[in-house]
């Protein structure tokens, strides 16, 4: 199965073009915004890459959340578009699901959200241990310390270092985004379904009174 999978969702911009198990193609680039610019521009050239023209593609991944609401929503209406106009299923994957999948094990995927809340999900072995939530410091602390109960922990995430203290050897890892290649490779392995972006709390910007 050829799949191409996008990530907007953090700090990066990020394109790969996978068939089966092997990357054919993949771009990333560090940006906190502007994401809206560069993506169709990078899946073009990421397809060129690989040699592929877009019909060869059979399905479409996209990270959908949690992670900064522009970023997220440009991803999804991209792999929307694309998807419908190439009549292929686009597949929506967690942004925590997509940094998981960078570790075996027991791993923490924790994102920095700001105004002291943290987004957590803890996965063992590939399967996750509780929902995506977004939480306070220590209450996302109090979660890690009960699901880890001692064993050895993979943090990864811009939150990483701020759960580091209750996870004594843990390894760190701060990708500026979820890797593209991940995320198509998650995408192919599920059954297809609407793809919604996935918010875990109210957006920061509020109308005008």
């Amino acid at each position: 199965m050829i799949v191409l999978g996008l990530d907007t969702c953090l700090n990066a911009c990020s394109v790969a073009v996978l068939d089966g198990g092997t990357v054919l193609a993949h771009r990333s680039e560090t940006m906190a915004r502007g994401h809206q610019e560069r993506l169709a521009p990078m899946a073009r050239a990421v397809m060129e890459d690989a040699g592929l023209k877009f019909d060869r593609l059979e399905r479409i991944g996209a990270t959908v959340g949690p992670g900064s609401f522009t970023g997220l929503r440009v991803g999804v209406a991209f792999a929307k578009g694309l998807a419908s106009a190439l009549a292929i299923p686009a597949v929506g994957v967690g942004a925590l699901e997509a940094l998981a999948a960078e570790a075996d094990g027991l791993v923490a995927a924790v994102i920095d959200a700001r105004r002291d809340q943290f987004y957590l999900q803890v996965f063992d072995g590939g399967q996750a241990l509780m929902a995506p939530d977004a939480l306070p410091l220590g209450v996302a602390a109090a979660r890690l310390v009960e699901l880890a109960s001692g064993r050895p922990v993979t943090l990864v995430g811009s939150g990483a270092p701020q759960l580091a203290g209750v996870a004594p050897g843990a390894t760190l890892l701060m990708p500026d985004g979820c890797d593209a290649r991940l995320v198509a490779r998650l995408a192919a392995a599920r059954s297809p379904a609407p793809i919604r972006p996935l918010y875990l709390r109210a957006p920061d910007a509020k109308l005008p009174a």
